[in-house]
């Protein structure tokens, strides 16, 4: 069962407007926001025991989906410092 809202939103909320406007902006990074959604859902399906998988699966879903975020993370960072030195 998910203990957590792990939307990005929810992630860094510092960061709303910047998500919102990259989501806008940003064609790559749009994909990545939308990859990062679906392994969400995906680890929540799992954790709901909606779809049956193995401990290791869900975890190897769980690690991939903190490594997009991660990115996501970097990227929104990248673009503001960007943004501000214009």
């Amino acid at each position: 069962m998910p203990i957590e809202d792990h939307s990005l939103i929810n992630e860094f909320p510092e960061y709303k407007e910047d998500i919102h406007q990259l989501k806008m902006d940003d064609a790559h990074f749009k994909k990545l926001y939308d990859e990062y959604n679906h392994l969400t859902k995906e680890v929540e399906k799992r954790e709901q025991e909606i779809i049956p998988s193995t401990t290791l699966e869900e975890e190897k879903l769980k690690k991939q989906r903190l490594q997009l975020k991660d990115t996501l993370q970097g990227y929104i960072k990248a673009t503001r410092l960007a943004a501000e030195k214009a």
